[in-house]
């Protein structure tokens, strides 16, 4: 039923106001990339799902971004229509129930796909597939791609990274933006925020502000950001930088606030970690005095960019888990450790079993416990 229900929304979403219904149930759900009935048996399993396939009314649901692109090239037009529909979900639900955190997959629809129509695309993606195969790049073939779509990094950005794109996609993000439905934190509590990838004392720098210090100042700084800039947009891609830089043939790979990652300096290709804005970041320069929960990085990647930060046995898909630093050591670690710098939220919703994937709960920040039904 609750499937049924995101399906037939059809069209963009009503945007509805707040109710003002006392939400007594605060939880946050990671990355969303994965087929819509998994999306929504993962809600379901945890009660926050009532009889008519909406959220319950206690229930107040964020979600940490990328709600697009996931699973093999067969799948891609059931993976941008079930993308869309989970997005259109969320939206559908009062304002002050749903919170829609921004991440790459989702800013990408009106930065380096802004100029994409369906046919366009498909050639584009045509090409991208020929260029990269099995992971394998063909220098000659990538070459003649960029020549052709110089508004996208590589070959690999439309035959994997971002390739279940859809222009109705384009559409409900936009109005997302323009309405102030979605963001780049929300505070869940004074010491609690909540971001895509995770923010360091450097991305402020970049806007001439001193570093915050409390979640509600974070999120009025990034929202003070982003409303002057959706205020500005006019025409062609929604410029965030320098917090956010698109990737571009000529610029390279995306950069910044949505797409970094936090790593041990050993763990080689340096020049991830020029900037800001940066795709790697030390977890040494993370915000300090706050939690920050975030998506982005599921526990394998974690494991490989830590490297020697790692503690204990892989968490594997599904379980929450928590990097605390001091500003000199640094631990990575299953589980969410009182203190924690960062809290991973992002369990690879595609491979993981909806009874075994954890959401956050926001208000004892442990994971949530199914409610009641």
């Amino acid at each position: 039923m609750a499937a049924q229900r995101a399906r037939a929304l059809g069209g963009l979403p009503t945007l509805r106001p707040a109710d003002g219904v006392r939400r007594t149930v605060r939880v946050a759900i990671g990355d969303p990339q994965a087929p819509l009935e998994r999306v929504l048996a993962s809600l379901d399993h945890h009660g926050l799902l009532g009889d008519d396939g909406r959220l319950r009314p206690e229930v107040f649901l964020v979600s940490m971004g990328d709600h697009f692109d996931f699973g093999p090239a067969a799948q891609r037009r059931t993976a941008a229509a079930d993308g869309l529909a989970f997005l259109s979900f969320l939206a559908d639900h009062p304002a002050d129930q749903t919170v829609i955190i921004l991440g790459n997959h989702d800013l990408v629809r009106v930065g380096e796909l802004h100029g994409f129509d369906e046919a366009t695309f498909a050639r584009a993606q045509a090409q991208a597939d020929l260029a990269y195969r099995g992971g394998e790049v063909d220098p000659a073939l990538e070459a003649r791609f960029l020549a052709d779509w110089p508004m996208v990094s590589d070959a690999e950005a439309l035959a994997r990274d971002f390739s279940a794109f859809a222009p109705a996609q384009r559409a409900l993000v936009e109005q997302l933006l323009r309405a102030g439905r979605a963001q780049l934190a929300f505070a869940a509590s004074e010491r609690v925020v909540l971001t895509h990838a995770g923010l360091t004392v450097h991305d402020f720098t970049q806007l001439g502000l001193p570093a915050p210090t409390t979640a509600p100042e974070i999120e009025r700084a990034l929202a003070g950001f982003l409303d002057g800039r959706v205020s500005a947009w006019r025409s062609g891609p929604l410029d965030l930088a320098p917090l956010h830089l698109a990737g571009t043939a000529a610029s390279g790979v995306g950069r910044g606030i949505l797409f970094q990652r936090p790593a041990h300096p050993s763990t080689g290709e340096p020049e991830l970690f020029e900037g800001p804005p940066r795709r790697r970041f030390d977890p040494r320069w993370l915000l300090p005095g706050v939690t920050q929960a975030i998506g982005h990085i599921r526990d394998a990647k974690c494991r490989t960019l830590l490297g020697p930060w790692v503690q204990g046995a892989p968490a594997g898909d599904g379980p929450l888990r928590s990097l605390t630093s001091t500003g000199t050591d640094v631990t990575y670690r299953a589980g969410v450790v009182p203190g924690a710098s960062l809290v991973f939220l992002d369990g690879g919703m595609s491979h993981s079993l909806p009874e075994r994937y954890q959401l956050l709960d926001l208000d004892r920040l442990a994971p949530a416990e199914p409610l009641p039904r």
